[in-house]
């Protein structure tokens, strides 16, 4: 199986002393049910406040579409992202959010969220 993280790039934050948010929609996510096999359609929401390095779009993009045919649940699927993302780029907040479209009558939206462990230190302070 393919190492997804590989495909993720990064560049410089210009402005490194700066919170500002940046967000990235992915509308066209998909994945499959561990269960069924069937697709499963969502949004991706990658929200994040960067550190010294930001995430660049096209890797992003074959990223998420490197889920297309893997058999996986929504939780699951929405943990991986955040966790390779923070791998990655580091950033001092990150909020994945996943808006899975209805299956079975319900629609599942899942948020994981991570805070550099002395981010809020850090505003204190300043």
């Amino acid at each position: 199986m393919e190492d997804k993280i590989k495909l993720l790039e990064t560049f410089e934050n210009e402005y490194p002393g700066r919170d500002y948010n940046i967000i990235h929609t992915a509308p066209e996510f998909t994945s499959l049910c561990p269960k069924t096999g069937q697709p499963d359609f969502a949004t991706i929401i990658i929200e994040y406040i960067p550190d010294k390095l930001c995430i660049e779009l096209k890797s992003l993009k074959h990223y998420l579409n490197s889920f297309r045919n893997d058999g996986i649940f929504f939780e699951s699927v929405t943990n991986e992202i955040l966790d390779d993302l923070v791998s990655v780029c580091k950033p001092r907040y990150m909020l994945i959010t996943s808006e899975f479209n209805v299956r079975g009558g319900i629609s599942s939206v899942i948020e994981a969220e991570y805070e550099k462990e002395d981010y809020r230190d850090m505003e204190i302070l300043n």
